[in-house]
């Protein structure tokens, strides 16, 4: 019980994403804050975030991502970044894109922002501006991304997968090669704030999909990531032993790739006010930044000591011989069930100890 205790402590998180407003121009269908163009009263204050970075940087040197919201709608979105930066940190910034002007760019550049993400979530505007709830915002996020690549700086595609578009994600793909994106990270929608269930694809269309997308590793050139897709890794081993082949994952930087469900373990996602969870579609508070340190918060909160004992796990994901890897969703398993270490309910796979 000891070296356990230990390995826990042990543990850094690799990337925080950092909620800097709630503040939107955008009306997302699948919003997981449920954002809108009012700033939160109660969103930390500049100095709050420098103490913040600093209490990070203490002890960890994670990827941080300052995300929203819509993290341009901050004024001080730039002095955040650099001041980030000059503490040792990688900072990206995750945008819809549409208030990226040349001077937006360049504003990001100078602040020495390494990767900015714009989500697209539609291969032509109809579908896309559907999804953003605003008209024009498909050309505004085109046009955004010209002036990202304009200013030198690597260019990520998000895009959230649901009912809504996923006979798009091809197309999507190759929108993403053409317009000279370097990376091109899925995300299968959770069911949290605007997100509805009714969005969400069907458990055996997530292992299409995700099999699709292993699929096309070796046929582009851009960086392939599946998030909030555990399953992903699971289908990564199957499909390299049936190919003979062993799987390869990268450990460090943009595309770290080690294990499904990061939330708790690797990962973890700060609230505009300075509430710290597990990630963002999973509202179990483990502490606030204004009323206990961060480093103490994420080594002793009892949702993230749960989720780094993989023998708490319930249902077929307890005893999965794939849930070090896998793990299964922690959030769909809480917006099913109201227990974050109950089974994931959009995988199709039974353990080999579940079968008869």
């Amino acid at each position: 019980m000891a070296t356990e205790a230990k390995e826990t402590k042990a543990i850094k998180p690799r990337l925080i994403a950092w909620e800097l407003t709630g503040a939107c121009n955008l009306r997302c269908k699948h919003c997981r804050g449920s954002s809108t163009e009012i700033p939160d009263p109660d969103e930390l204050s500049t100095d709050e975030a420098f103490h913040l970075i600093d209490e990070i940087v203490d002890f960890a040197s994670p990827i941080l991502i300052l995300s929203g919201g819509e993290p341009l709608m901050r004024d001080d979105v730039y002095e955040i970044a650099r001041y980030g930066v000059d503490r040792g940190l990688r900072v990206v910034l995750a945008t819809n894109g549409t208030l990226v002007t040349g001077d937006v760019a360049e504003r990001l550049k100078t602040a020495g922002i390494s990767r900015i993400s714009v989500s697209i979530d539609g291969a032509d505007a109809e579908t896309h501006d559907a999804f953003r709830g605003v008209s024009g915002a498909f050309d505004g996020a085109i046009s955004g991304i010209s002036e990202i690549l304009k200013a030198g700086i690597s260019l990520q595609i998000n895009t959230t997968i649901s009912q809504r578009n996923i006979n798009q994600i091809p197309k999507i793909l190759d929108l993403s090669t053409d317009i000279g994106a370097d990376a091109l990270h899925i995300f299968l929608l959770v069911p949290t704030g605007r997100g509805q269930e009714a969005d969400e694809i069907p458990p055996i269309e997530y292992e299409r999909i995700l099999n699709w997308f292993y699929d096309q590793r070796d046929k582009v050139g851009l960086q392939l990531k599946a998030t909030c897709a555990p399953h992903y890794f699971r289908i990564m081993r199957e499909r390299a032993k049936e190919e003979g082949i062993t799987v390869s994952v990268e450990t460090h930087g943009f595309e770290a790739m080690t294990k499904g469900c990061l939330g708790g373990t690797g990962f973890c996602f700060i609230s505009r006010s300075g509430g710290v969870y597990p990630c963002g579609y999973l509202p179990v508070l483990a502490g606030n930044i204004r009323e206990a340190g961060f480093k103490d918060i994420w080594d002793h909160a009892k949702v993230f000591t749960d989720l780094r004992d993989t023998s708490k796990l319930k249902g077929k994901c307890g005893i999965c011989e794939y849930k070090r890897v896998c793990g299964g969703c922690r959030a769909r398993a809480y917006a099913a069930t109201g227990d974050y270490l109950a089974e994931e309910p959009y995988c199709v796979y039974q353990p080999r100890k579940a079968r008869v």
